[in-house]
Order: C-alpha cells, then sequence, then structure tokens
C-alpha cells in the first residue's frame, strides 16, 4: 500500500490545518484515502494565486484480484467543493471507452473504484483523466491525468512453439555440434522473473551411447551435442523431452511446460562398399551384346538409396578392348556385368576382370577404402557356330559386254570364321535378276551363263550385281551373303536409229526441210558424230530427195526436185556411227508430202490429200456419216415413242395397290386361261369423268370410289342359315356376272370395297348369339370350305 501525500507551501497548509489533510492513498483506510488536485491558493493580500496543475503518481492495481468488488482505489477532491457542490467523472479507455466499466468513481464523494478483477495479459495499463464540475455542468476545474498500472502475478506457465521440434546431426559429429532451437513463450511479464523462462533435458531416448549425448542452453533453448559416439547405423533417431521453466527455473515456484524434440542422425560415407564374394565368374556365346553376364553383389550400411549407398563399379583391369561395362541396378545396387561389345571366342576365349566398387559420394574424412571393395570376375566364353562371310564385300571386277557364255569370271569365296571347326562351305545364287551368272558350289567359281549385254534394263550406271549366299555345315547352319557388281565396259554392238520415224514437207522445195538425227543404246566412243547417206536403190529415193549434213548428230531431208505430189512417202536413209568398227542401219521415215500456205504449213485439204483420199472418197465417207446419224437419230425417236406408249398402259397406282396384284397374291383362282384374256382399261385409273359418269352402274376399282349409281345386290340376312348363304352366294354371283362394269375373271371384288351406302352388309352383322349355347354344327351342311370354321366352332367340349 502507497500512501500519497500531496505538498503544500507552509502559507496554505497553515489554512488547512483546521480539519483538513491532504489526500492521500493508503489501502487500510481507503474512506479516508483522498488526492488533492485542484489545490489553490490565495496570497496574504487577498489576490487569487494562478492555479497549476498537480502530476498525480501512478496507481498500481494488482491482477487477479479476489475483491470484494467494487474495490476502491482512490479519492479525488477538489479544495473548491467547500465553497460549492461538485461532480466528478472520469473518461478513458476502462471508463466510458471498451473495455466498459472497468472503473468507476462516485460522482459526490470522488471515491473510484476498480469493478473486477484485473488481467495483465489482457492489458497492462489504463490512462483516465479525471473530471470535476459544478451542478450546472460548468468545469470547475482542468482535467487530471490518472495513470493505472497493473501489477504482474505469475498466472501463466510457459508455452512452447510447437509441441514437437524436429532436427538433424551428422553421425560422428563432434561434442559442442549445433543441433536445434526450442523456443517457449510465457505471456507474463518477461522483465520479472515471472516471465523469465529456463530449459532443461528430462529425457533422452535411448541412452545409447550415452544417457547424455545432447545438452540444452537454460537460457536460449539451443540443443548441441554433448559427447561423441553418434552412429546412424546403432541409432537412428533420439527422442529428446525439453522441459521450460519461468520465475528463472525455479522448480519450486516456477511454472513449467515440456514439448518433445526429435533428432535424426543423418547418414554419411562412414562405410565403404564391400564385396560379398572375392571372386565371380560368367560366360557369354560369342559375337552377342547387350548380354548380362554376371551380377556382382555388394553390402554398404550407409543408408540405402542414398548417395552414400549407391554403388559404382570400375573395370581397372582384364578389358583393353572394352569389351565390357558394369551398371547399377537401382534398386538392389548390383552391378551388372554386360557386353558392349562382341567377343570372339577365336581371339579370346576368356577374360579375367578386376573390378573396384565405390560409393557415388566420396567417403567420409578419415575413412579408408576396404580391401573387399576389390574383387575378380571370370567370364568365359562360348564358341557359336559362325556365319561365313566374304572378305571382299562389296567385290567389284570390270569387263567388256558381249563375253560368251561359260566364261570364268572372277571366284568369289568366304572365310569360315570357326577356325577350330572343321565345316563346308557351299556356294549358291541368292540374287540374279538377268539369270547371267552361275556358280561352282564348292569353291565360289563365277561363269557367264548368258551373254552380258550393257544396254539390259538389269543395268544401272553400267554395274550389274548379283547376290551369292555362302553357308556351312554347322549345327546349326549359318549363312553368309556377298555382293558381286561387274562394270560392263561398253562395245559398239548397238546401230544407231534414225529419228523421227515421221515428218510431213511441203510439195514444194525451199519452203521447209525436215531436220533428222540418231539414237544409239551404246555409249561414247561408239555412238556420234554420224553419216547420213540416202541409198541407190531404188533410184527414185536419190531424183526426189537429198541430204544436207548440219553438224555430227544432225542433218537434213530436203526435196530435190521443184514439185512432188501430195501423198505419203517412205524414205530409205542410212545411218552410220562412228564406233570400232562402225555400225550402219537403214531406217525409214514417212514423209507427208502435202500443200503448204505461205507460212509453210500444210494446209487442211492438202493434209487430207497428203493422206492419200481423193475428192470423191472424201464425198462418199461424208455422206455415210450422215446416213449414220440419221439411223442413229431415227432409233432415239423410236424407243421414246415406245417408252411413251408403255406408260400410258401403266396403272396409276402403285404396284401394291394394284387390283391384279392384290387377287394374284390371295392366290385366287379364275376362270381358267380363258378367263385370262380381258381388256385391261377396266383396271386404268380415268383420264378424264365424262366416261366414268357415262358408265353403267357396277363395280368399279378398288381404289375408286363409284360416281353413279351403285349396282343392286342382295342384302345378307341377319340370322344365318345354311340355306340363305348359299342363295345370298348365288345371288351375288349372278348379280356380278350381270354387271358390266366389273372386271369378268373375278367377281370378289364385289365384297372388296363397301362404300358409302353399299348394299351389302356389315361383316359385324355376322356376330353370333350372345348366349354361350349356340349350335355350330350347321356349318358342316355349307361345304369343304366352311370346314375350318366348324372345326373351330363346332368342336363343342372336345377343345
Amino acid at each position: 500500500m502507497v500512501r500519497l501525500l500531496v505538498a503544500q507551501p507552509s502559507s496554505a497548509r497553515s489554512a488547512h490545518k483546521k480539519g483538513k489533510q491532504n489526500g492521500a492513498l493508503d489501502a487500510s483506510q481507503p474512506p479516508n484515502d483522498m488526492l488533492l488536485p485542484w489545490p489553490q491558493h490565495q496570497n496574504t493580500n487577498g489576490l487569487r494565486r494562478q492555479k497549476r496543475d498537480w502530476v498525480i503518481p501512478p496507481i498500481n492495481v494488482p491482477e487477479n484480484s479476489r475483491g470484494p468488488f467494487p474495490q476502491q482505489l482512490v479519492r479525488i477532491r477538489s479544495d473548491k467543493d467547500n465553497d460549492i457542490p461538485i461532480r466528478y467523472s472520469i473518461t478513458g479507455v476502462g471508463a466510458d471507452q471498451p473495455p466498459m466499466e472497468v472503473f468507476s468513481i462516485d460522482s459526490m464523494s470522488g471515491r473510484m473504484y476498480v469493478t473486477r478483477p484485473m488481467d495483465r495479459e489482457e492489458r497492462a495499463s489504463y490512462h483516465l483523466r479525471a473530471h470535476a464540475v459544478d451542478m450546472n455542468g460548468n468545469k470547475v476545474e482542468n482535467p487530471i491525468d490518472l495513470y493505472i498500472y497493473v501489477i504482474d502475478m505469475n498466472d501463466n506457465r510457459p508455452e512452447f512453439i510447437n509441441q514437437v521440434y524436429n532436427g538433424s546431426v551428422d553421425e560422428g559429429s563432434k561434442p559442442g555440434t549445433y543441433v536445434m532451437t526450442v523456443t517457449a513463450n510465457d505471456a507474463d511479464d518477461g522483465t520479472t522473473a515471472n516471465g523469465m523462462v529456463r530449459y532443461r533435458i528430462v529425457t533422452q531416448t535411448p541412452q545409447s551411447p550415452s544417457q547424455n549425448m545432447f545438452t540444452i542452453n537454460s537460457e536460449t533453448g539451443d540443443i548441441v551435442t554433448v559427447a561423441a559416439g553418434l552412429d546412424r547405423e546403432k541409432v537412428q533417431q533420439y527422442t529428446v523431452i525439453v522441459q521450460a521453466t519461468d520465475m528463472e527455473g525455479n522448480l519450486n515456484y516456477g511454472l513449467s511446460n515440456t514439448a518433445t524434440a526429435i533428432i535424426t542422425v543423418t547418414d554419411v560415407n562412414d562405410n565403404p562398399p564391400e564385396f560379398t564374394a572375392s571372386t565371380y565368374s560368367g560366360e557369354v556365346p560369342e559375337n552377342q551384346v547387350e548380354v548380362v553376364v554376371a551380377n556382382l553383389t555388394v553390402m554398404d550400411r550407409d543408408q540405402p538409396h542414398s548417395p552414400n549407398w549407391n554403388a559404382f563399379y570400375r573395370i581397372i583391369s582384364g578389358d583393353p578392348s572394352g569389351h565390357f561395362s558394369i551398371r547399377t541396378d537401382p534398386v538392389t545396387n548390383e552391378g551388372m556385368v554386360t557386353v558392349v561389345k562382341a567377343v570372339d571366342y577365336e581371339l579370346n576365349r576368356a577374360f579375367m576382370l578386376t573390378v573396384m566398387v565405390s560409393n557415388q559420394a566420396p567417403l567420409a574424412s578419415g575413412i579408408q577404402m576396404s580391401f573387399q571393395s576389390t574383387a575378380g570376375v571370370t567370364i568365359s566364353v562360348v564358341d557359336v557356330n559362325e556365319a561365313p562371310y566374304f572378305p571382299s564385300n562389296h567385290k567389284l571386277i570390270r569387263l567388256e559386254e558381249g563375253v560368251p557364255s561359260g566364261t570364268v569370271l572372277t571366284t568369289f569365296s568366304a572365310v569360315d570364321p570357326d577356325r577350330f571347326m572343321q565345316q563346308a562351305v557351299r556356294y549358291s545364287k541368292l540374287s540374279d535378276p538377268a539369270n547371267w551368272l552361275h556358280i561352282n558350289a564348292t569353291n565360289g567359281q563365277i561363269t557367264t551363263a548368258a551373254v552380258l549385254d550393257r544396254e539390259s534394263l538389269y543395268i544401272k550406271n553400267n554395274v550389274y550385281e548379283a547376290t551369292f549366299l555362302a553357308a556351312d555345315n554347322g549345327i546349326p547352319p549359318a549363312s553368309g551373303t556377298g555382293t558381286l557388281q561387274i562394270y560392263l565396259i561398253d562395245i559398239n554392238d548397238n546401230a544407231p536409229e534414225l529419228l523421227p520415224k515421221e515428218a510431213q514437207i511441203c510439195e514444194r522445195p525451199g519452203l521447209n526441210a525436215i531436220n533428222i538425227t540418231a539414237a544409239d543404246a551404246d555409249v561414247d566412243p561408239n555412238i556420234g558424230p554420224y553419216v547420213f547417206e540416202l541409198p541407190f536403190v531404188p533410184a527414185a529415193v536419190r531424183k526426189n530427195w537429198t541430204i544436207t549434213r548440219l553438224n555430227g548428230d544432225y542433218a537434213q531431208l530436203s526435196l530435190r526436185i521443184l514439185y512432188l505430189e501430195a501423198g505419203m512417202y517412205d524414205v530409205p536413209i542410212t545411218v552410220t556411227d562412228s564406233g570400232n568398227p562402225p555400225l550402219s542401219n537403214t531406217s525409214i521415215i514417212k514423209v507427208k508430202v502435202c500443200p503448204c500456205d505461205e507460212n509453210g504449213d500444210c494446209t487442211t485439204i492438202g493434209a487430207v490429200a497428203a493422206a492419200g483420199l481423193g475428192t470423191s472418197a472424201i464425198v462418199a465417207i461424208l455422206i455415210c456419216i450422215v446416213i449414220l446419224l440419221t439411223m442413229v437419230l431415227l432409233f432415239v425417236v423410236w424407243m421414246k415413242r415406245r417408252e411413251k406408249e408403255r406408260h400410258t398402259k401403266q396403272l396409276l397406282i402403285d404396284p401394291e395397290d394394284d387390283v391384279r396384284d392384290n387377287i394374284l397374291k390371295y392366290d385366287e383362282e379364275g376362270g381358267g386361261e380363258e378367263d385370262q384374256d380381258y381388256d385391261l382399261s377396266q383396271l386404268q385409273q380415268p383420264e378424264a369423268m365424262e366416261h366414268v359418269l357415262s358408265k353403267a352402274p357396277g363395280v368399279r376399282r378398288v381404289d375408286e370410289r363409284p360416281v353413279g349409281a351403285e349396282p343392286q345386290y342382295p342384302v345378307r340376312p341377319v340370322v344365318p342359315h345354311p340355306g340363305d348363304i348359299g342363295d345370298f352366294i348365288s345371288e351375288g354371283l349372278r348379280a356380278a356376272d350381270n354387271d358390266p362394269t366389273a372386271p369378268p375373271y373375278d367377281s370378289l371384288l364385289v365384297f372388296d370395297y363397301e362404300g358409302s351406302g353399299s348394299t351389302a352388309g356389315s361383316v359385324s352383322s355376322l356376330n353370333s348369339s350372345s348366349s354361350g349355347d349356340q349350335d355350330y354344327d350347321y356349318l358342316n351342311d355349307w361345304g369343304p370350305r366352311f370346314k375350318k370354321l366348324a372345326d373351330m366352332y363346332g368342336g363343342g367340349e372336345e377343345d
């Protein structure tokens, strides 16, 4: 409890000695505690001294007080309350601002109260202002500031930020290595012991290799190693219980809380990989690649599938040619010795490899490789039957074309690589497009079976290509192929051919000429320059024609005489090439001689005349063409007329509704073949209504509604009787026969169409009596056509 005293000058203090005591805060005597924040002083001359404000010391209130409430804190009064009535009030947070009414004041006496327990963690201080007014609300004194502080009590435990902390430390770490930090917060005042937290380790699990592997900084919460011997292969994880206590760690007075720190021992490469065996063996067939011949197993105690555990294999000796490589299985960490380059049994029957294994990550400092990180691998090569091969493949030979059949060209032999097997090799043709060659089956000698022609379609760029097969008699047999290429040297074996084969020229010289040349299947030097000549026989050739040389490959054929009658002429020309020896060929060129216009082009009439046809022949051809066109036109007109007649005779109704089709569909019998000769016009749709209206009354087509009066047919009696049925059918048949409009071949059409107002009774009139005792035996008297009905309705109880 603090007692507050308002000090005054001595002159003023003497004026208040009569029963007045300056305000003070005294918790032991609350009613007598008061503050005089607004003292006013007067000098001896009666002049009013200037008013001055007083600074009120802070008011301290302990939190969590148990009351009773309201609990008086202080009394505030002005020295003017002796002269006039004064009303007191307070404003600020906790009074008239949220939180509301934490503090209150007696407006008359000035006593201020706290109305409920305080919580420093909710609000540590309050700033209020005290006001004094008269009964009219006029300000008597200036507002005075009141500061209220809530005194902290140790009512909050330390709270860890996380209930579980995770940290890690490398195995083999030295003492003092930082691991992790745990943090706890206390809501109490951190400047007092209530909020000062200290840490300590309660337990460690497991307690191996020591029960105190870690320690914690009591103030910062840093956990560090305190002992050596962390080994992941023995203990992979530690669980540490950490306690935080306030009151500076005083376990007797402080509040405590705990959290769990999980410390994982991380792996370092402190264990080199070691082979599980000192030697390994395997075998591989020769000439095979991508084959696994041996699996190398290793053991590594480091963390699986980590760089400290992943194995890397290396062949350090025994494979200078690089036939093998070792790949690591990512799942099992085994080394798979794989053939990457084919091995040959005839060269190496076995391989002795030295293999070393290491990790993907380097070993930790101070760790040495083990002797068991090196092993030997023995690989045996298995001999297999290898196919013979041609040493020179493709083999190229050169010779002139035209060599006779049976000529020996070369020996195309193969080699069997199986030196340690006694095997025979036999040869055969695999591909010989022109069938020009023959190969000896035992020694591979190749001879010609036909004359080789460089101009053949099977030759490409002067080269003929054939493929041969060499097979041994091993088990299983093996074979190889070889290609022989024959380059054919050209000889002059093809005479030149005259070009073009046909041409035209004007009947008079000087207007135009024919350019001629030659084509030779041979190549240089067995082609041009060519010599073009006209033969001496027949003599008319040289008389009518002449050849003028243009260059080595071209010449001109023109008329020698002044006029040559239009027509087709065969002109022989002899062409000679420049080969050694030269070859000649006499070719015929068909020349059309025709009259020409001023431009030197054949006219149309001249072209026809040049074809060898006279005027009379041309006229005859034109007449034949006209006659042929006339016959075609007449035939088309006749066909159209016939088609029109056929259409006019067809029914205009759908074939499915045709009366004749309906009759034939139900297999109705007519009157025999004699009755088939009838007038079809009775079944056609009338084109006009006049003849229909004038038509005698009677039955018409089933798809045509009668227009005139209906024929009078007998009405069927309501009550059926065998005699009535027979008479009814007879009368209906007689009326239909006498009806000129009814089809003559089928009187049943009378009953196919009832129409409106038909004299024929409805089918519904054939109903039976409503009683179930009606006798249907009379149906047996109506003849065989009603036998089925008699069986159905007259069976009685037998059904």
